[in-house]
């Protein structure tokens, strides 16, 4: 068992990032070195075309990031992120699946896959963390 000893502990620890919250993110699953966080697609996620806000994208998987990371080691900070936002969701919710590709003495590296429900690539979020 990593950091959390349950999935509610770890719902309790980020229950106060209330911007990913406030956004509906979700805590679904939580391993050892992964995590799957979720977000309905509410019109408050959408931008002025229609499709969803890349902020919103982002929060998703910043969240499973972080969750991921602390997991492993807490407290771990965001010290490099990126993202490719790859297509257009058709779908109601995202669902951001995070794993852990290195964990070393000081720094880790996550890849969150970011999908709708309709199972489409919507981006590809890389965090590196800093193991505090």
């Amino acid at each position: 068992m990593g950091q959390f000893q349950s999935i509610e502990e770890a719902r309790n620890f980020f229950k106060d990032d209330l911007f990913a919250t406030n956004a509906g993110v979700t805590i679904d699953e939580l391993g050892d070195d992964c995590c799957v966080c979720s977000m309905p697609i509410t019109a408050n996620h959408k931008n002025a075309a229609g499709g969803v806000m890349g902020g919103a994208i982002f929060t998703l998987g910043d969240l499973a990031f972080a969750v991921a990371a602390n997991n492993m080691h807490r407290i771990t900070v965001a010290q490099q992120v990126s993202i490719n936002f790859l297509s257009g969701s058709k779908g109601s919710r995202l669902v951001a699946r995070a794993q852990c590709k290195k964990d070393g003495r000081t720094t880790c590296v996550f890849n969150i896959d970011i999908t709708d429900d309709l199972g489409r690539d919507i981006a590809q979020f890389v965090g590196t963390g800093y193991k505090l």
